[in-house]
């Protein structure tokens, strides 16, 4: 019962944000009663930081399976993005702002291990591009690791990037062309323009 209480409430969070959702609400989605989540979970900030933690470590275990699979550097990127857009179900910036409003501790611990994760994930592929020719040798890994990292978060920012002017699927599209252009050598443009085109992706 616990692991069906921490999806429930896993995927309300998602759509609805971690303030909006009730203890009530949750209870009443699954047919039971709060007494029974209280059970499982001293309170509403146990249940939002497991739900958290879980979704970190979904999105963690799915990127790790992604990169054994040890695809184009390039081509990596837009797995990646593809993967999150359907596990997130294209979120809107409002979930992250709850959390971080309403739930700074747990926002906190969890920015810093999206960092760690990121920033790893990041300095492995720009080797490997630099290796393969996609992209430029002069790259200082560790400064692109963070700026990439900063991006994304900005990204999620609805101050920066207000809702009613930038959708996100099409937003994470144009940050990761505008991203990797910075990045690629002649070669490398020329992957990128052809996993663009060939996935039919629409920049603006």
């Amino acid at each position: 019962m616990k692991e069906q209480i921490l999806n429930k409430a896993t995927e309300m969070f998602l759509t609805l944000g971690y303030k909006s959702v009730t203890m009530d609400e949750i209870a009443t989605e699954m047919g039971i009663s709060k007494k029974t989540i209280y059970q499982h979970f001293a309170n509403k900030n146990d249940l939002v930081e497991a739900s958290a933690m879980l979704l970190f470590q979904r999105i963690s275990d799915g990127i790790d399976l992604i990169r054994a699979e040890e695809h184009n550097p390039i081509v990596e990127f837009f797995i990646i993005r593809d993967f999150l857009s359907h596990i997130l179900k294209d979120e809107t910036s409002s979930p992250l702002h709850q959390l971080q409003k309403f739930f700074p501790i747990i926002f906190k611990t969890l920015r810093d291990y999206q960092f760690d994760k990121m920033h790893d994930c990041m300095y492995e592929n720009i080797e490997r591009g630099i290796a393969s020719g996609f992209y430029r040798t002069d790259i200082n890994i560790d400064f692109v690791s963070r700026i990439y990292f900063s991006g994304v978060v900005a990204t999620k920012d609805a101050q920066i990037f207000p809702e009613s002017l930038y959708k996100m699927d099409k937003l994470t599209l144009q940050f990761l062309d505008y991203h990797l252009r910075s990045l690629v050598t002649a070669s490398g443009l020329e992957v990128l323009t052809k996993t663009i085109a060939e996935n039919s992706l629409k920049i603006n």
